[in-house]
Protein backbone atom coordinates (compact mmCIF):
# COMPACT_ATOMS: atom_id res chain seq x y z
CA UNK A 1 0.00 0.00 0.00
CA UNK A 2 1.42 3.39 -0.90
CA UNK A 3 0.44 6.64 0.73
CA UNK A 4 1.32 10.27 0.28
CA UNK A 5 0.03 12.97 2.55
CA UNK A 6 1.22 16.56 2.63
CA UNK A 7 4.99 16.47 2.89
CA UNK A 8 5.28 12.69 3.46
CA UNK A 9 5.85 9.77 1.09
CA UNK A 10 5.41 6.26 2.49
CA UNK A 11 5.56 2.75 1.09
CA UNK A 12 4.58 -0.48 2.81
CA UNK A 13 6.58 -3.45 1.61
CA UNK A 14 7.83 -6.85 2.60
CA UNK A 15 11.55 -7.36 3.17
CA UNK A 16 13.38 -10.65 3.52
CA UNK A 17 15.55 -11.07 6.59
CA UNK A 18 18.34 -13.37 5.40
CA UNK A 19 19.12 -15.96 8.07
CA UNK A 20 21.39 -18.13 5.89
CA UNK A 21 22.04 -18.54 2.15
CA UNK A 22 19.11 -20.99 2.01
CA UNK A 23 16.70 -19.42 4.49
CA UNK A 24 15.00 -16.05 4.95
CA UNK A 25 12.00 -14.71 6.86
CA UNK A 26 9.51 -12.12 5.60
CA UNK A 27 9.50 -8.86 7.58
CA UNK A 28 6.78 -6.24 6.96
CA UNK A 29 8.30 -2.76 6.73
CA UNK A 30 7.50 0.84 5.88
CA UNK A 31 9.68 3.31 4.01
CA UNK A 32 8.98 6.89 5.01
CA UNK A 33 10.32 10.21 3.78
CA UNK A 34 9.14 13.65 4.83
CA UNK A 35 9.93 17.21 3.83
CA UNK A 36 10.22 18.02 7.57
CA UNK A 37 13.51 15.98 7.62
CA UNK A 38 14.59 16.21 3.96
CA UNK A 39 18.00 14.56 4.27
CA UNK A 40 16.76 11.39 6.00
CA UNK A 41 14.81 8.25 5.15
CA UNK A 42 13.11 6.11 7.77
CA UNK A 43 12.77 2.34 7.51
CA UNK A 44 10.43 0.87 10.13
CA UNK A 45 10.47 -2.89 10.63
CA UNK A 46 7.38 -4.51 12.12
CA UNK A 47 8.80 -7.42 14.11
CA UNK A 48 7.07 -10.19 16.06
CA UNK A 49 7.98 -8.40 19.30
CA UNK A 50 5.09 -5.99 18.71
CA UNK A 51 7.44 -3.01 18.99
CA UNK A 52 8.47 -1.60 15.59
CA UNK A 53 12.16 -0.86 15.04
CA UNK A 54 13.06 2.23 13.01
CA UNK A 55 16.37 2.93 11.32
CA UNK A 56 17.17 6.41 10.00
CA UNK A 57 19.85 7.14 7.44
CA UNK A 58 20.67 9.52 4.61
CA UNK A 59 18.39 9.54 1.57
CA UNK A 60 21.50 9.99 -0.56
CA UNK A 61 22.92 6.72 0.82
CA UNK A 62 19.78 4.82 -0.19
CA UNK A 63 19.79 6.43 -3.66
CA UNK A 64 23.45 5.56 -4.25
CA UNK A 65 22.87 2.02 -2.97
CA UNK A 66 20.31 1.38 -5.70
CA UNK A 67 23.15 1.73 -8.25
CA UNK A 68 26.35 0.54 -6.50
CA UNK A 69 27.61 -0.75 -3.15
CA UNK A 70 27.90 2.09 -0.63
CA UNK A 71 27.99 2.85 3.05
CA UNK A 72 30.27 1.78 5.81
CA UNK A 73 29.87 1.02 9.46
CA UNK A 74 26.29 0.55 10.65
CA UNK A 75 24.52 0.79 7.26
CA UNK A 76 25.73 -0.74 4.00
CA UNK A 77 23.54 -0.95 0.88
CA UNK A 78 24.00 -2.56 -2.53
CA UNK A 79 21.94 -3.79 -5.49
CA UNK A 80 22.05 -7.44 -6.57
CA UNK A 81 19.92 -10.21 -8.02
CA UNK A 82 18.16 -12.95 -6.11
CA UNK A 83 17.22 -15.51 -8.70
CA UNK A 84 15.36 -13.51 -11.34
CA UNK A 85 14.50 -10.63 -9.00
CA UNK A 86 16.41 -7.35 -8.58
CA UNK A 87 16.87 -6.70 -4.88
CA UNK A 88 18.40 -4.04 -2.69
CA UNK A 89 20.49 -5.49 0.15
CA UNK A 90 20.74 -3.59 3.42
CA UNK A 91 23.28 -4.75 5.98
CA UNK A 92 22.50 -3.17 9.35
CA UNK A 93 24.71 -3.41 12.43
CA UNK A 94 23.88 -2.35 15.98
CA UNK A 95 24.93 -3.33 19.50
CA UNK A 96 21.87 -5.63 19.51
CA UNK A 97 23.15 -7.54 16.48
CA UNK A 98 23.48 -7.57 12.71
CA UNK A 99 20.85 -8.07 10.03
CA UNK A 100 20.93 -8.57 6.27
CA UNK A 101 17.69 -7.58 4.57
CA UNK A 102 16.60 -7.77 0.95
CA UNK A 103 14.06 -5.32 -0.46
CA UNK A 104 12.43 -5.43 -3.90
CA UNK A 105 14.57 -2.94 -5.85
CA UNK A 106 11.80 -1.76 -8.24
CA UNK A 107 9.54 -0.90 -5.27
CA UNK A 108 12.29 1.05 -3.48
CA UNK A 109 13.29 2.86 -6.69
CA UNK A 110 9.67 3.90 -7.39
CA UNK A 111 9.31 5.17 -3.81
CA UNK A 112 12.56 7.17 -4.14
CA UNK A 113 11.22 8.76 -7.33
CA UNK A 114 8.15 9.92 -5.39
CA UNK A 115 10.41 11.25 -2.60
CA UNK A 116 12.43 13.17 -5.21
CA UNK A 117 9.25 14.74 -6.55
CA UNK A 118 8.40 15.87 -3.01
CA UNK A 119 11.87 17.34 -2.37
CA UNK A 120 14.21 17.30 -5.37
CA UNK A 121 17.86 16.39 -4.70
CA UNK A 122 19.74 19.60 -3.91
CA UNK A 123 16.61 21.36 -2.60
CA UNK A 124 16.73 19.85 0.91
CA UNK A 125 17.83 23.07 2.64
CA UNK A 126 14.99 25.00 0.99
CA UNK A 127 12.49 22.43 2.31
CA UNK A 128 13.65 22.83 5.90
CA UNK A 129 11.83 25.28 8.16
CA UNK A 130 14.96 26.75 9.74
CA UNK A 131 13.09 29.57 11.52
CA UNK A 132 10.53 27.17 12.98
CA UNK A 133 13.24 24.70 14.03
CA UNK A 134 15.29 27.44 15.65
CA UNK A 135 12.24 28.82 17.50
CA UNK A 136 11.42 25.30 18.74
CA UNK A 137 15.00 24.77 19.87
CA UNK A 138 15.11 28.05 21.77
CA UNK A 139 11.65 27.68 23.37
Amino acid sequence: MAGQSTGVVEQELELNLVLSPERSVAVPARLSYGSHDPFAVYVTFHLDSGTPVTWVFARELLVEGTFRPCGQGDVRIWPTRSGRRSVLCMALSSPAGDALLEAPLPTVAAWLERAHRLVPPGAELEAMDMDGSLAELLA
